[in-house]
Formats: structure tokens, C-alpha cells, sequence
């Protein structure tokens, strides 16, 4: 089965995005690749990335790129996520991603959804990069990173995180999208063409 009709790679219409599908890899908090990853790339809808194009061309004027972690998620991998969060703990990727929570807590804290707004193709998990040295921008927490710092309103990060998270934000929502309160990093764009449909295709398979 190949890409939905309405979704493209994002990498093949906004150009000079960078990206690191974080679930394709063993980077990630479950500690190796998610089901419903094939390839190393982010999709999503023609929708969201008709957005992104011009939040790239807003962050560029600023001295930013982009650094895309996840876009279009499958629902199978929302599914593995679950059966991970009832397996019990082996302290593997504790320390690194959720340090201060037990698994099962990540739902209930929301850091992972049932049903998740990746699932619709119109959310994205991204960054910062300055476009002159390639360094990404500092945002106080990785990518992940399931603990109240990572909320948008932290006050446990530091003066130039919080403007960064806020350059971020404001880019975001020039553009055509909401932010997550708990979640620095994750966007929604606020007119999905989706809304309530949640797919399942694999993901470059």
C-alpha cells in the first residue's frame, strides 16, 4: 500500500527541511523502531506541508531552518506506543525521556494520545536550526522529553530557552498552526482537512 491520496513527503515540497524521523530509528523512547515506520522520512498532508512551507520561509527570515522529528504517525505505531507503556520497566530510555514518571503516567500525563493528532496527518514535531552554523536552536529539552520542563510555560529552563520556545511558537502560529501546552515541540494545523479521521497506512511501505 502506498502513500494516501492527500499526503505527500514533506521533504519533496518544502525544500531545505531538514529531518530525523526519530520512530524509524532506535532513538526514540520505546528504544528501537516503531511499527508503521518504513523509511526515514515525514509525510503529512499537502495541507500541512502548503504550512510549512511558509513557516520556513518566516523562520528563514529570522535565521532558522526547520528540523522535522515526526509528522504523519500510523495508527499502529500509537498502538505500539500503548503495549510499550504496559510493558514493565527495564530502565533502558527512562533517564533520557521520561525520568520523573513511571510509563503508564505518559498517558495519563499526556504526553502519549490513544488517538493521537499525528494519526490525522496535520501534526508536526519539529525545531530550530540557525541556518549559518547548522546548530540546533537550544529549546531546554530534547525531543521527547515527557516531564513538566517540557511544557511551553517551564519555568525550569533557562531566559534564552524560553525566548526561543516563543520565537518557535510565534513562527508556528503565524503560519497556521496551535500549539501543544505540555509539549514545546508539537504543532497542529488549526484547519485540518482530516479532522476526524485517523489512518493507518505504513509510513514509505
Amino acid at each position: 500500500m502506498g502513500m494516501e491520496k492527500g499526503f505527500v513527503f514533506i521533504d519533496e515540497v518544502v525544500s531545505g527541511v531538514r529531518w530525523d524521523a526519530k520512530y524509524a530509528t532506535w532513538d526514540n523512547f520505546t528504544g528501537k523502531p516503531v511499527d508503521g515506520y518504513e523509511v526515514n522520512r515525514i509525510a503529512g498532508t499537502i495541507e500541512l506541508a502548503a504550512a510549512l512551507r511558509e513557516t520556513k520561509k518566516q523562520a528563514a527570515a529570522l535565521g532558522y531552518g526547520l528540523l522535522l522529528w515526526d509528522g504523519y504517525r500510523p495508527q499502529r505505531a500509537v498502538d505500539c506506543f500503548l503495549r510499550w507503556s504496559e510493558q514493565p520497566e527495564d530502565g533502558r530510555t527512562k533517564e533520557r525521556y521520561y525520568p520523573n514518571i513511571n510509563r503508564r503516567d505518559m498517558i495519563t500525563k499526556g504526553y502519549v494520545a490513544s488517538k493521537s493528532s499525528h494519526s490525522r496527518g496535520s501534526a508536526i514535531d519539529l525545531t530550530l536550526f540557525q541556518l549559518d552554523t547548522g546548530e540546533l536552536v537550544p529549546m531546554g529539552t530534547g525531543f521527547d522529553f515527557m516531564d513538566e520542563r517540557s511544557n511551553h510555560t517551564s519555568k525550569n529552563v533557562s531566559i534564552i530557552e524560553a525566548q526561543n520556545r516563543c520565537i518557535l511558537k510565534t513562527i508556528m502560529e503565524n503560519s497556521g498552526f496551535e500549539h501543544y501546552p505540555y509539549e514545546w515541540w508539537h504543532y497542529v494545523l488549526k484547519n485540518e482537512p482530516y479532522p476526524d479521521r485517523y489512518f493507518d497506512f505504513l509510513l514509505g511501505g
